[in-house]
């Protein structure tokens, strides 16, 4: 008997992070099409049009649970309003995206929380890892009120979307 891991679905408050479905496309490109949005992440392109969301989906699924997780954001009230994922490995690290009109809810930090609380609980992990871009403070409340501590490291990353490397600095959480 082969048994297939599933995407886990988290629920916290007002959230539900749940795996990406084809129906969220245009939802997802609505939202991330904002080159705001996609300069402060790392690997989302802008343009984010239907077809990036569609092949960002398709990547999503052909992932292995165990070791990474990408949950659409969704509002009980709003539905979808962001992303956000875990990247496996013995340190796994967390990224996010949250649209335009939800940024100052609180909604990223919900997020978060809950997400840390899955590693904790699920992959059994006690550290996770984020960093934000420079010119990004409000990521880095974001992490600080969901329990990120700053490492002192800063570094360079690719920004798919500003296409160019930009100082970033280090975050971890401990459980």
């Amino acid at each position: 008997m082969c048994v297939i891991e599933t995407s886990p679905v988290i629920e916290s408050r007002r959230l539900i992070l749940r795996a990406p479905e084809v129906s969220d496309a245009p939802r997802l490109s609505a939202l991330g099409n904002d080159a705001q949005i996609a300069r402060m992440t790392c690997r989302m392109p802008h343009p984010f049009d239907r077809q990036k969301a569609m092949a960002f989906i398709d990547d999503v699924a052909a992932s292995d649970p165990r070791r990474e997780a990408t949950f659409v954001i969704e509002h009980e009230d709003h539905g979808a309003v962001g992303v956000l994922s875990l990247s496996g490995g013995e340190v796994p690290e967390l990224g996010y995206w949250i649209g335009r009109p939800f940024w100052g809810r609180g909604l990223a930090t919900e997020a978060c929380e809950a997400a840390l609380a899955f590693v904790r609980r699920h992959w059994k992990r006690r550290a996770v890892t984020a960093g934000h871009f420079v010119d990004n403070p409000a990521s880095g409340r974001v992490l600080t009120k969901a329990g990120f501590l700053y490492t002192g490291a800063r570094q360079m990353q690719h920004s798919l979307a500003r296409g160019a490397s930009v100082e970033s600095r280090s975050m971890i959480w401990l459980a």
